[in-house]
């Protein structure tokens, strides 16, 4: 094999490399529904899902978007709007079922929940995927207990939050001020309660000390 051969061999591995990065960095997409995801997440197997750490990023006032407008049926069958959280910080995760990481982080989600449930915020899942029979007994399973919308067949809550969160990146999680917008973004899991935890701390005293908290 020639020099000139081998080194575009070499480039071409690189490219690839590069090309494979922002994805494994990004996502922490399931795949699978197999029982025991959970576990396997743990322990760092990549079986069932597309493994990744969660990526937090904080959005400064000046350059958050405009609120987010959405409306969606929980597996309860109630409605519910994004009028319903104006005021108060909602925090806003994204999952299914046969996530493995989804199940893994479900714990701390309950506990920064029930650590600032009527404080001014609160939290609301969106199934990416199940009907409300499997929402319902994941819920029961894990000790969710906000509620969830139910967004496989609902095409315009899917578009509502297109634009703020990478719907195909399962779990997600959004931190949205008392205005409605976004101030804080994980992709992948959250990794422990503490860093929630903080970005609703700092969310709902932004609100308060502008006026727009509850």
């Amino acid at each position: 094999m020639t020099q000139d051969a081998s080194t575009g061999r070499l480039r071409r591995a690189r490219w690839a490399a590069l090309a494979l990065a922002p994805l494994l960095l990004v996502l922490a997409a399931c795949t699978g529904t197999t029982d025991g995801l959970a576990e396997q997440y743990r322990e760092g197997s990549d079986k069932g899902f597309i493994s990744g750490g969660g990526r937090v990023v904080e959005i400064p006032i000046e350059q958050r978007g405009d609120p987010v407008v959405f409306s969606g049926v929980t597996e309860r069958g109630d409605t519910v709007t994004s009028d319903d959280f104006r005021g108060e910080v909602l925090v806003v995760n994204f999952w299914y079922n046969g996530c493995g990481p989804c199940r893994a982080e479900a714990g701390d989600l309950q506990k920064v929940f029930a650590e600032y449930d009527g404080l001014g915020a609160t939290f609301l899942g969106v199934n990416t995927y199940d009907q409300a029979d499997t929402a319902i007994a994941f819920a029961e399973t894990y000790g969710v207990t906000y509620p969830s919308l139910l967004a496989v067949d609902d095409g315009p809550l899917k578009m509502a939050f297109a634009a703020v969160a990478p719907l195909q990146a399962t779990p997600t999680t959004l931190v949205i001020d008392a205005t409605g917008r976004v101030t804080a973004r994980i992709v992948g899991p959250v990794d422990g309660a503490s860093t929630l935890s903080t970005l609703v701390r700092e969310a709902i005293a932004e609100g308060d000390a502008a006026g727009t908290g509850s």
